[in-house]
């Protein structure tokens, strides 16, 4: 009798570890190489990296960047969408996505938060990853995005930024 607390607890504990292990192995941007994309594209391009977040662009959004943002620097383009009353990134989040074209792309969006004001309350990005080789893991690359907008804001939602034409800070 003195053994059924002994195994109750470790059973206990067993579940629980097991639970913790899946849970971090199966968080959306280990599981799908485009959603870890977009989060790192978005966390780059709010922390000034350029390299970093030019490097997955397709050859059409770096045209787009060249025409249409200050200096032809993505990093400009997206720092232009942001106050600076919302502060400094805290961090970037995936929060949904929609797969198109059979898995070949997402409608991916993100959520940074920032250190103050409504960026501290969620800031909605949406980011479209496509892969035109899905045998290689590595040919992701981000081809439009839209919004970095408080998640407050009407339309800010996933289906909205990523289908209406009107969508904030469209490109394309």
């Amino acid at each position: 009798m003195k053994r059924t607390p002994v195994l109750l607890i470790t059973a206990f504990v067993v579940v629980v570890v097991g639970i913790i292990i899946a849970t971090a192995l199966l968080v959306p941007q280990t599981t799908n190489p485009a959603f870890a994309l977009a989060v790192d594209f978005t966390r780059a391009a709010l922390r000034g990296d350029e390299a970093a977040s030019r490097a997955p662009l397709s050859e059409e959004l770096l045209a787009y960047v060249a025409a249409n943002c200050p200096d032809g620097q993505v990093t400009a383009c997206i720092d232009s969408y942001i106050p600076d009353e919302w502060g400094g990134l805290v961090d970037v989040v995936y929060r949904r996505s929609i797969p198109q074209d059979s898995g070949r792309a997402w409608d991916i969006q993100t959520i940074p938060t920032f250190e103050a004001g409504q960026g501290f309350s969620g800031v909605c990005v949406y980011v479209r990853a496509e892969n035109p080789t899905p045998s290689d893991a590595t040919a992701w690359r981000i081809t439009r995005w839209s919004g970095w907008v408080s998640c407050d804001e009407p339309n800010a939602g996933l289906d909205e930024l990523r289908s209406a034409p009107d969508a904030p800070n469209r490109a394309p």
